[in-house]
Parts: C-alpha cells; structure tokens; sequence
C-alpha cells in the first residue's frame, strides 16, 4: 500500500518547523547534536505515519550535513535513515532527491563518486526509487566515460533495464537505451548493441500525421468545454521525437554497416529521409538520397531488394542527385553495363563520398574498399541475369567479353547465382558453353501442351462465337432483307 493511503495519527507540522529552526540553530555549533535532536524527532514522526513531517527532518539532516561540509556524516545519516524500521517510502524518495542535488556541490571527484556508491546502495532493489537509481548511475557513468574507461562505464549503465520502469517517461527511457548503445558500439560489443537497440519501440519514433484545421478547432473547442465546467485541463503537448529518432537511425546504420547489411542500412536512411528536419534542409537530404541509392544498389539481389530499387527509383526527388539517378536506372533496364566504364563515368563522383574508395585505405573507413568490390560485383551479377534473359546458350568465350571478365572469374558468379537461386545455369567445360536453359520434364512439357491446347481451343470457340453473333447481326438488318426479298423476286421470274 503506497504512503499517501495512510492517515497520520498525529500532525507534527506545527513541532515540525520548531524542532527544525532549532536544530538548525544548534547545527552552527554542534552538527551532532542538531542531527540526534532531529532523529529523535524523527522517530515520533515516522511511528505516527506522518509523511510530510518525516520528508521534512530527513530533508534536514541531509542538508545540515551538505552545509557542514561533513559528507562522510551525510554517507551515513542516509543509509541509517534509509534502514529505520517502517521508514516511509515516498520520505526516502524525497531524501534521495535531494542528496541527488548536492552532487555538483561535491568538493572533489572522490567525495562526488563516495555520495553517489551511497546513493546507489540505498536504492538497490527498491522499485519507488528506481528512477532516481537509474539518472545516478548515468552520472557516475559519465564520470567513467571521462576517465577513459570504457568497459566500467558500459557494464555499470547496462545493468539498468530501463525498458521495465513504470515510473519513467517514455523519453527519459529512450535516452537511457540509445546511451546504453553508444557505449557498447564505442566498446566494440556489436552483439549486445544490436540486442539493446531492439528495445526501442520505432512506433514512438515515427512520424506523427499532422493534425488537420478541423480536428484542431475540435480540441480547442473540447477544452474550453472542460474549462467552463471547472475541470482541470493540463495544458496539452506533443513530444517531439526527431532528435530520438535521428539519434536511434544512426546507431542502426552504424551497426548495419558493421554487419555489412546494405538492405538494412538503405532502409534505415529511408527513415531518416522521412523527418521534416531532413525534407526541408537540402544539405542533409541530398547525402541521404545518395546513400539511399548506393546502399540498395550494393545489396544483394533478391524478391525484396528488387522491390525497393524499384520503389526509390520512382522517388521523384532524385533529381537533386542526377548522377547517382543515372547510375541506379542502369540497374533498373535489363542491359548490359561494362564495369570499366561504370567505374570510368561515376568512379570519381562515388570516391568523392566516404562510401566508397577504390583502393585499401588505412587511414579511412576500412569497409570502404569493400563496398567498391562490391559494387564491382553488383553490376556483374546483374550482366549476368541480363544475359541469362536473353540467351539460352553461349559460349564460354564470347560469355567473358560480354562480362569483361577471365574464365575463372566468369565461373565463379554464375556458381555464386546459381547458389543463390538467382539464375539457372550449366556449365559444360570441354564444350566451353554456358546453358542457361532449365530443363523441364515430361510432366511439365505435357501440363504446357495441355495449357495450349486448352488455351487454342477457347480461342476457336470464341471465333466460333464472334462469326455467329455477326451473321444474326446480318439476318435481321433491314436492308439485308430487303435486297434478299428482291433477288428471290428476280429468280422467280427467271423461271417463268
């Protein structure tokens, strides 16, 4: 049962401001016993249940403690305090609080770091302070952090899991996550990151719709409603989450890359793309755009990647980035594209970003190469399914000059395609040919016979049809009849 549902058997109030401005006389000569007068009246007030006397001298003591400049003595009247039988808990809240704000009075780190491991043992495994646990042990993880210790700063902020606070706004608690991810990326721990990451609900940061005019003048006009019948109306406000959500996408990316997940890192700057911050300031939305292009053109090709290319080719804002809109519709047309001269014609364009770099630089992002290789790898493999499109069978030789490829180089993509299911091919090395037909068994060619003919005889019966329906259509036509009648007319005569 919380504090507040207890009734006070007696208000110490009125006592209350006397023992205080007593004891905080008698604290200029002699702090001990100031402090001892207090805890005894401590005592009446917390075995009578009355909370906001009992706030009131834990409050006191602490700050008697501060002024005297005793912060070994304030150590311990708060984990003495924090340990009395029956001690109330939302008093032990409010002497947390306030001990929380003499941290940056602290004399030295080490008087700072001795307060805050007190602080942290007082509220160990206590769910009514657990807010209070968590922003401390962001601060004395920050203090690791500045003295360079990474590992200690990172295993001290992850063993809060904040996801499960119920007392915690929603932001504060995203806060606490993305600074729990960014030690572990600056660690290295890639694993745990990506596991903490997860714990964000993208829901909370996505776009929120814009409210129309009608619904707007609806809430102002449901408000002074509620104002004229004497309610309590907070006043209304929106969290904005750009800076959350900015904030959490670049993490994404950075682990993305790090797994070398290009579909996942053109998705995640998808969602960077779409904050009003990005749309209207065109210095950050044309790298976007960029990296939106470069990274769905280096994932590997499947169903859901080919989906996507397609999806961002349409976006009619590549525009403000022609030359890598001209390089992402020679992967959107089913023709051959010879890797010199892609790397002759956007080469130096693509190396002027730090996505890519055509030679090993150490000095640089080490998966920059890389993402050159496989940018090299990209426009082969989709050669390849150009061509298995259009021939059925080729020869090795004339196979390597479309590709601009060795022998060696040319068997080992279409082994990669074939393994992955992208295209069906056969190799017959002592012919030197390539087939890219799949053959078919006898099953298959007698369900397409079988499809034809069904197909041949529906077109003969709607023939059938047509040349029906234009002969009624010519019988009952009056001038048919008519020059009919008179041909009959003409024969009858004949005969006679």
């Amino acid at each position: 049962m919380a504090d507040a549902a207890f009734k006070p058997e007696k208000d110490f109030s009125k006592e209350a401001d006397k023992q205080i401005a007593e004891a905080e006389k008698l604290a200029k000569n002699d702090v001990n016993s100031a402090i001892e007068k207090l805890t005894v009246f401590e005592k009446q007030t917390r075995q009578a249940s009355d909370l906001a006397s009992t706030s009131r001298v834990l409050v006191t003591i602490c700050t008697i403690c501060k002024e005297a400049g005793n912060w070994s003595l304030l150590n311990d009247q708060v984990l003495v305090l924090s340990k009395k039988h029956g001690q109330l808990k939302q008093a032990i809240t409010k002497m947390v609080q306030t001990v929380m704000g003499f941290l940056d009075s602290t004399p030295n780190l080490e008087t700072k770091l001795s307060v805050i491991e007190t602080l942290r043992t007082v509220t160990e495994g206590k769910i009514f302070v657990e807010v209070e646990r968590a922003r401390v042990t962001k601060i004395l993880s920050d203090i690791k952090k500045q003295q360079g210790d990474l590992k200690a700063a990172m295993d001290i902020l992850c063993e809060l899991q904040v996801e499960t606070f119920g007392s915690m706004e929603r932001r504060e608690k995203t806060e606490f996550i993305l600074a729990q991810v960014a030690l572990c990326i600056e660690n290295g721990d890639w694993t745990q990151a990506s596991i903490l990451g997860r714990k964000i609900s993208t829901r909370y940061l996505s776009r929120k719709p814009k409210k129309t005019p009608e619904q707007l003048e609806k809430e102002k006009k449901d408000r002074e409603d509620k104002i004229k019948r004497g309610e309590d109306v907070p006043e209304a406000k929106e969290d904005d989450t750009t800076d959350l959500k900015l904030a959490y996408y670049e993490q994404q990316i950075i682990l993305a890359k790090h797994d070398d997940k290009y579909l996942d890192v053109c998705k995640h700057y998808r969602q960077v793309l779409d904050t009003e911050a990005v749309e209207n300031d065109p210095s950050k939305l044309q790298p976007v755009l960029q990296r939106i292009i470069y990274f769905v053109i280096l994932a590997p090709h499947d169903n859901e990647q080919h989906d996507l290319l397609q999806r961002v080719f349409r976006d009619a804002r590549n525009t403000q980035v022609a030359t890598d809109a001209q390089l992402l519709k020679l992967f959107t047309v089913p023709e051959l594209m010879r890797w010199p001269e892609v790397a002759k014609m956007f080469g130096p364009h693509l190396c002027s970003t730090d996505v890519f770099e055509p030679k090993p630089n150490p000095a640089g992002d080490d998966k920059a190469h890389q993402r050159w290789q496989d940018l090299r790898k990209r426009v082969i493999e989709h050669n390849v399914r150009v061509v298995a499109k259009y021939y059925t069978r080729i020869g090795m030789e004339r196979l390597t000059q479309l590709l601009d490829l060795t022998v060696e180089e040319t068997e080992k993509y279409i082994s990669e395609l074939v393994c992955s299911k992208t295209v069906y091919a056969r190799i017959d090395r002592p012919a030197q040919i390539v087939d890219f037909a799949k053959p078919r068994d006898v099953d298959d060619v007698l369900n397409e016979w079988s499809h034809n003919m069904k197909s041949l005889l529906g077109l003969l019966e709607r023939v059938d049809h047509l040349i029906t329906k234009e002969e009624m259509m010519a019988r009952i036509q009056p001038g048919a009849q008519g020059a009919k009648g008179g041909k009959e007319k003409k024969a009858k005569k004949a005969k006679a």
